[in-house]
């Protein structure tokens, strides 16, 4: 009930979920949840964060600007719990939550990881990628349980097509 993708600096999976969420939607299964989707300002400065709300559409932006000489985390963490509550509160009826992803904050408790409790206790799968440096966290977190799936949004839709089903 568990499927996770790593992520890395370089291998980012947030356009491989975001598209099996929007495949899966589509079919009709009912997702809670929030998809990262980073813009790309093109002029050298750092890129937005910004959370896509599942089912509601609305955008959360979790980063800030910190100024140009600023070298420290640009994570939002007010505005992350903000979207976090969100979820929670969406996840009655759901099918499938889409956790975004298990880093420094999920690490340290906060972020998505009660979410992610809840659900996995309410018996709603859950899907989310992992970023390397917090897979210790996220394996100390999970006791072991999860399927580690390929950055591949086919393999992500066999997996919560199958869970989803078997679920049903």
């Amino acid at each position: 009930m568990l499927g996770y993708v790593i992520a890395t600096k370089t291998s980012t999976a947030n356009p491989t979920l975001t598209e099996a969420i929007r495949q899966l939607r589509a079919e009709g299964v009912v997702v809670a949840g929030a998809c990262q989707i980073n813009d790309d300002p093109q002029d050298g400065s750092p890129y937005h964060m910004d959370l896509h709300m599942i089912p509601s559409g609305r955008v959360i932006r979790i980063s800030q600007n910190l100024g140009a000489l600023s070298s420290g985390c640009r994570l939002d963490p007010t505005a992350l719990e903000e979207a976090v509550g969100l979820v929670e509160a969406s996840l009655d009826g759901a099918e499938l939550l889409l956790a975004n992803k298990f880093g420094k904050q999920e690490a340290e408790g906060r972020g998505f990881r009660p979410v992610i409790g809840a659900a996995l206790a309410a018996g709603i799968p859950v899907l989310l990628a992992v970023r390397d440096e917090t897979l210790p966290a996220f394996h100390a977190f999970t006791e072991g349980l999860g399927e580690e799936l390929p950055n591949d949004p086919a393999a992500i839709l066999d997996w919560a097509r199958r869970t989803v089903a078997e679920l049903a």
